[in-house]
C-alpha cells in the first residue's frame, strides 16, 4: 500500500508539473497570438520576428554557457523591447486600453481588413481635393481604413451627416461661408459620416511651414492606426497625406489617386494574419484537447495496472 501511494504521489507530481508547463506554454502562445493580431502588418511582423530571434539566441547562448554573448544579447533584447514600445505606440495603446476595459475577447479579434473603396469613390474624393487645391480652399479629410474610429479619439466628434460621397458635397462643406468648414470630414466606406470634426494636435516638433490642419492630420494618425488624412493647405493649395503620424507632401492629384488606390486595394501591403492565426489557434486547441484526453487515458490505465 505504501509503495502504491508513493508511486501515485510521484505520478501526481509529474502530472501536475506537465499540466502547469502546458498552461504556461498555452498562455505564451495566447499572448503571442494577441500581439500578432493587434499588429498584423507585414513590416511590423518582421520586427517582431527579429526580436524573437534575439530572444532565442540569448536563451541558447545562456544554456550553452557563453556568458559574454548571453550578456550582450540580453541587453540587446531589452533595448529592442524599449524601442518597440516607441515604434508601436498605437498597437500597445490599443492592447492596454482593451485590457483595461476588460474586453478580453476583442484582444483575439483582428482590427479588420482594409475596407476597399471603389474607384468611383476615390475619384470623387480626388476630384474634390483637386478643385479645393486649385481654389486654395483649406480642407481636412479622414478616411477610415479598417474598423470605425472610436469617437473618444476625437477632441470633438463633429456634426453627423451620413451622406453619399460626392465631390460637390465635399467642396460645399469646406467653403468658408458654411458653418461646417472648420474641422475635418470623416469618410467611412462610401459615405460621409460627419463634418466639423475637431482632431487632437500632434505633439511632435513640426516644421513652421505646417499649419494646424497638418498637425491635426499627424495627431489623429499618430493616435489612431486605422485611418489616413488628406490635407489641402489654405495658404499654398498644396496636397498632403498623413498616415501613422508621417506626412507625405507635396502631392499631385494623380499621385494622390495612385496612393489611395494602392492603399485601399485588397492587394495592399497589409498582411491579413488573423484568419490563418485563428485556424492555427483552433488546431492548437484541438491538439491540446487530444493530448489531455490521451494523458487522462494513460493515467487511468496506469492506476488500473498498478492496482492489479
Amino acid at each position: 500500500m505504501g509503495s502504491f501511494l508513493r508511486q501515485w504521489l510521484e505520478t501526481e507530481n509529474w502530472a501536475y508539473s506537465l499540466l502547469f508547463h502546458a498552461i504556461d506554454i498555452g498562455l505564451v502562445v495566447g499572448l503571442a497570438y494577441m500581439l500578432l493580431v493587434i499588429i498584423g502588418e507585414k513590416r511590423t511582423l518582421w520586427v517582431v520576428r527579429g526580436l524573437i530571434v534575439l530572444m532565442v539566441a540569448a536563451a541558447l547562448s545562456r544554456e550553452i554557457g557563453l556568458e559574454l554573448l548571453s550578456f550582450v544579447l540580453d541587453k540587446m533584447v531589452v533595448g529592442s523591447a524599449v524601442a518597440m514600445a516607441f515604434i508601436f505606440q498605437a498597437e500597445f495603446r490599443r492592447f492596454l486600453e482593451q485590457l483595461g476595459r476588460g474586453d478580453f475577447l476583442q484582444l483575439f479579434q483582428s482590427s479588420g481588413e482594409i475596407a476597399p473603396k471603389s474607384d468611383d469613390v476615390i475619384d470623387e474624393i480626388v476630384d474634390a481635393v483637386k478643385e479645393l487645391s486649385q481654389n486654395r480652399t483649406g480642407a481636412l479629410l479622414i478616411l477610415e481604413t479598417s474598423r470605425p474610429i472610436d469617437e473618444r479619439d476625437f477632441s470633438v466628434p463633429g456634426v453627423r451627416i451620413n451622406a453619399e460621397v460626392s465631390k460637390e458635397l465635399i467642396q460645399t462643406i469646406f467653403q468658408t461661408t458654411t458653418l461646417l468648414h472648420d474641422g475635418a470630414l470623416l469618410i467611412r466606406d462610401s459615405r460621409i459620416v460627419a463634418a466639423s470634426v475637431i482632431l487632437p494636435i500632434s505633439e511632435r516638433n513640426a516644421s513652421r511651414q505646417l499649419g494646424t490642419r497638418h498637425r491635426a492630420a499627424m495627431g489623429i494618425t499618430e493616435r489612431v492606426e486605422q485611418c489616413l488624412c488628406i490635407v489641402v493647405s489654405e495658404e499654398t493649395g498644396s496636397i498632403s497625406m498623413a498616415e501613422r503620424g508621417v506626412l507625405n507632401r507635396p502631392l499631385t492629384s494623380s499621385k494622390l489617386r495612385e496612393l489611395l488606390r494602392s492603399r485601399f486595394s485588397r492587394m495592399g501591403d497589409r498582411e491579413v494574419v488573423s484568419p490563418q492565426l485563428r485556424s492555427l489557434w483552433q488546431r492548437a486547441i484541438s491538439g491540446s484537447v487530444s493530448s489531455a484526453s490521451y494523458m487522462t487515458h494513460f493515467l487511468v490505465s496506469f492506476f488500473q495496472k498498478d492496482k492489479r
